[in-house]
């Protein structure tokens, strides 16, 4: 197995892992504290979120990529290491204190203060986690071992410790204190490859770029991690419930994607530096191919049998989180191709300049989108008001991929595989009429898996597929010849 197949398997395992324990705890938690419990919960997550993004700014793509290209030579890693932490700590006491400010100000950081204050320890320990430098390593083996096992012991502490409706504050603890385990565990592992000094530091080189992508960053999470907050000082506790419900499994699913992207980053930033461009634009179309691979049959899936899928993950009462669902799941494709251009192309070729002008465009319509939509439509706005801004950055960042490699969208092979997919639904649609709603699903799921798989292989002559099955089948005839 390559290098990029076994830290795609670790980093999707990592990834998965770190929305899939969640989501293990999520059908009890969502039945133990209701949905104003678990949108008091959201909404001091959310926030908390945001400001861990104040703090980190642009370190994790920085750190990534600089790490990356130092990873040979101790004394320049570690000379690196030391001036990306010294920068990366300055930012997180100037979030902690504005927090810390905020808290006695606004009147819904106010009432969500006990949280708050404690998620300031998970805002401090989101930096010592280091997490960009075992990644720019690729030293993914680890903290996918380390994580899973801190998620087992976060699992059972939740079961064991969230007991009722107002246990919001001690579920929100918990999670906390798995980032807070996370980042020890890591600190001791990481003076295996640095040594962390205040000697021979090269802060200069690295803030404006830090400052730069992590303005993208911040802007980016104006219609996501925003989102929430401004519904929550809006419309109150119980609508960000719905809609922290509708977008919790999406991100789950999303985030094997992500994992894929994290682990080429690294790699698309060496293939440039060593000049293969050819390998580089050949990396682009295979993860195009992935995308849609991965994406069209979930996005099916999901748009017809939303509500037996709430009614899964969430219980009863949770019918408001339906449409918003809906509305969200396409960004599956948008935000997949987007993670692309930007972080496998826009990144690697260091077009930081254009990173923060995409994202500035992108978080003004969403700010826009908030103002206008929210307070009518509650969390259906904030469903829509996050598409709207995602097809925004899309549109503004392909724009810049094509001024830069000349890489086009390409929309005819993206429509060619949506027309393909188009009789699926409308058989899922009949089996959800023909059927009760539990088989109707289970027989829907094994359809689109037959389908897609058939669709793809034959049709849409998919690479990465035909890449992976047909060594299968001539071993499978071999073996079967052989007999």
């Amino acid at each position: 197995m390559s290098s990029i197949k076994k830290n795609f398997v670790w980093s999707s395992i990592l990834t998965v892992a770190g929305y899939l324990f969640p989501l293990i705890t999520f059908p009890y938690v969502t039945r133990v504290l209701g949905v104003e419990g678990l949108g008091n919960y959201q909404f001091a997550y959310s926030t908390i979120e945001y400001f861990c993004i104040f703090a980190m700014l642009g370190m994790g793509a920085i750190g990534i990529r600089e790490v990356a290209k130092e990873k040979g030579d101790r004394e320049k890693l570690s000379q690196t290491f030391s001036s990306l932490v010294i920068i990366n700590l300055i930012t997180t006491f100037l979030a902690i204190i504005v927090l810390l400010a905020l808290t006695f100000i606004i009147p819904s950081f106010i009432s969500h203060s006990k949280m708050l204050y404690i998620g300031m320890a998970r805002i401090l320990c989101n930096t010592l986690l280091i997490e960009w430098l075992f990644k720019g390593l690729e030293d993914f083996r680890f903290i996918t071992i380390r994580a899973i096992l801190v998620r087992c012991v976060y699992v059972a502490s939740v079961f064991l410790f969230v007991k009722d409706e107002n246990d919001f504050v001690i579920y929100f603890l918990l999670s906390t204190l798995a980032v807070v385990v996370n980042s020890f565990i890591n600190l001791v592992y990481s003076k295996r490859f640095v040594d962390f000094s205040f000697r021979n530091l090269n802060l200069q080189q690295y803030i404006k770029p830090f400052i730069i992508l992590g303005a993208y960053r911040i802007l980016t999470a104006m219609y996501t991690s925003f989102n929430v907050i401004y519904l929550g000082s809006q419309c109150g506790d119980v609508e960000v419930g719905y809609y922290g419900t509708a977008t919790r499994l999406y991100t789950l699913i999303m985030s094997v994607f992500t994992a894929f992207t994290g682990v080429m980053m690294p790699r698309m930033s060496s293939l440039l530096a060593e000049g293969k461009t050819d390998d580089f634009k050949n990396m682009t179309v295979k993860s195009i191919d992935c995308l849609l691979l991965f994406c069209l049959p979930l996005i099916v899936l999901f748009e017809v049998y939303t509500p037996q899928i709430i009614r899964i993950i969430a219980g009863i009462g949770y019918d408001g989180a339906v449409l918003p669902m809906r509305i969200v799941v396409p960004l599956m494709l948008v935000i997949g191709y987007e993670q692309i251009i930007i972080i496998q192309m826009l990144m690697p070729l260091k077009k930081d300049n254009a990173i923060l002008i995409n994202s500035c465009v992108g978080a003004g319509v969403g700010l826009l989108l908030n103002i206008i939509l929210v307070p009518i439509l509650a969390s259906v706005g904030s469903a829509i008001v996050w598409c709207g801004s995602e097809v925004t950055v899309l549109v503004i960042a392909q724009y810049f991929v094509t001024k830069y490699t000349g890489y086009k969208l390409p929309i005819k092979k993206i429509m060619f595989s949506i027309l393909a997919y188009m009789p699926s639904i409308a058989v899922c649609c009949l089996l959800n009429r023909l059927l009760s709603n539990w088989i109707a699903l289970f027989v829907g799921c094994v359809f689109v898996c037959i389908y897609s798989f058939i669709i793809e292989y034959n049709l849409l002559k998919n690479k990465i597929l035909q890449a992976n099955v047909l060594p299968i089948i001539s071993r499978a005839q071999k073996i079967w010849l052989s007999k």
